[in-house]
């Protein structure tokens, strides 16, 4: 079997060949594409707005985004999606892909209007959505964490001192963390001052605010989420013979990117009940704003929920990222997380009954869908596919993650509504 450094630089196969070169396209046509940067905001409107805000003259935010133009970019990825042959696995992944990219050029041409609410919805789904399963929605999912915490509000106190680890000090624990872990790979470990989120993070880089604070949680969370995931299939991606689009997360996999980035929180022990919390508020303030609320009202739902106004802002504009700020409008990725979160979960419980755990592995070969994995798994045993080079160190230990689903799988047959006190006593 070919290794990835044995094909760089050779010929695909003759039945790889056409795909490939599809593939080549598809990346040359996307190279310039840029979603999250298109939408995002100058870190000074922050400042001004809660200037005003403390001043009592709050006023909605004034953005202004670039006009871009993708017309031409648009008809070569509907040209790619056209040439595919979805009868092929390969073919598949190229058309949905290709489709998903030209769905994000018709945000990017009318980013700051009502219509590229109507594009983030196709790309990211809206709060309502219904999860694996049938029956429950993402904001069934939101309410119901966001129940659990407000129980448990005031019975797990806050340590202020667990939220005082300085960006530059993570950022050493962070850069020897993964030094130690990319060992063929070099990842760089940078403050940024114009960073709005805590973290972002790319093959080569992981960017922290470099005013913020953080707690024990949020280093475990950054080296699962951040790293040993966004990272990590980043990489593995790059290191691909002939598919290079699997180094890049097309919007069609946001979903799953994201929800293994949390799940890798959850099963790693990362995650806390004020994570769930902050994912699940982000839910119900876009199915706010899709129904009405303006930026204000957006970001006085958050300070309500607790966050501090910096955090409040922060998430706002999370919301309305590419979006007017008026009400009515709403840039909707953020449903993907419980969405992604629980699919994922999904995902990995069924790899497990139908004895494919391998699968759960092959997830990590790139940027890929959860709906890519089963077509595209034998094309890793003729090498037209390599094997992902780097594993998050939970799936490396194979056993004890049969041991948890294979738990989780018999204790999500316990219905809890019919459990009471009496029948958790001991025996006699």
């Amino acid at each position: 079997m070919p290794t990835p450094a044995d094909a760089a630089g050779s010929a695909a196969p003759a039945w790889l060949a056409p795909f490939a070169a599809l593939d080549a396209r598809l990346v040359a046509a996307t190279r310039g594409l840029r979603l999250l940067e298109a939408v995002s905001w100058p870190a000074a409107l922050q400042a001004d707005f809660l200037a005003r805000w403390r001043r009592g003259q709050a006023r909605l935010p004034q953005v202004d985004y670039a006009p871009q133009a993708h017309a031409g970019t648009r008809r070569e990825l509907e040209a790619i999606a056209a040439a595919a042959d979805v009868d092929h696995p390969l073919g598949a992944y190229l058309r949905h892909t290709a489709l998903s990219w030209a769905t994000a050029t018709r945000l990017l041409e009318t980013v700051g209007s009502a219509e590229a609410t109507r594009h983030a919805i196709e790309l990211y789904g809206r709060p309502g959505d219904p999860l694996p399963g049938g029956g429950l929605s993402n904001l069934d999912a939101a309410r119901h964490f966001l129940a659990i915490a407000d129980e448990l509000d005031g019975a797990l106190p806050v340590d202020e001192a667990d939220y005082c680890i300085p960006a530059a000090h993570l950022q050493a624990e962070l850069q020897a963390a993964l030094d130690a872990f990319f060992v063929d790979h070099r990842v760089r470990v940078e403050l940024d001052d114009n960073l709005i989120a805590k973290a972002a993070a790319g093959a080569s880089r992981v960017r922290l605010r470099s005013k913020a604070a953080f707690s024990e949680y949020d280093r475990r969370q950054l080296l699962e989420h951040e790293a040993f995931v966004h990272s990590l299939t980043a990489i593995n991606g790059q290191r691909q013979p002939w598919m290079k689009s699997f180094a890049r997360t097309a919007p069609r996999a946001t979903a799953t990117q994201e929800g293994l980035a949390v799940f890798a929180e959850q099963i790693s022990g990362a995650i806390d009940i004020n994570r769930m919390k902050r994912i699940s508020l982000r839910i119900l303030a876009i199915d706010r704003a899709l129904a009405g609320a303006d930026f204000i009202e957006v970001f006085r739902f958050f300070l309500d929920a607790g966050q501090t106004e910096a955090d409040s802002f922060a998430s706002a504009q999370r919301v309305f990222r590419g979006a007017p700020v008026g009400g009515g409008s709403a840039f909707t990725k953020d449903t993907v997380y419980l969405h992604g979160l629980l699919s994922v979960h999904t995902f990995f419980r069924w790899a497990l009954r139908d004895g494919r755990l391998r699968d759960t592995r092959l997830v990590f070969a790139g940027k890929l869908a959860l709906q890519d994995v089963a077509g595209l798994a034998p094309l890793f045993d003729d090498g037209a596919l390599a094997e992902p080079r780097y594993l998050p160190p939970w799936v490396q230990r194979a056993s004890g993650l049969a041991g948890t689903l294979a738990f989780s799988l018999f204790a999500n047959r316990i219905r809890l509504d019919r459990v009471d006190a009496q029948d958790l006593m001991p025996r006699r």
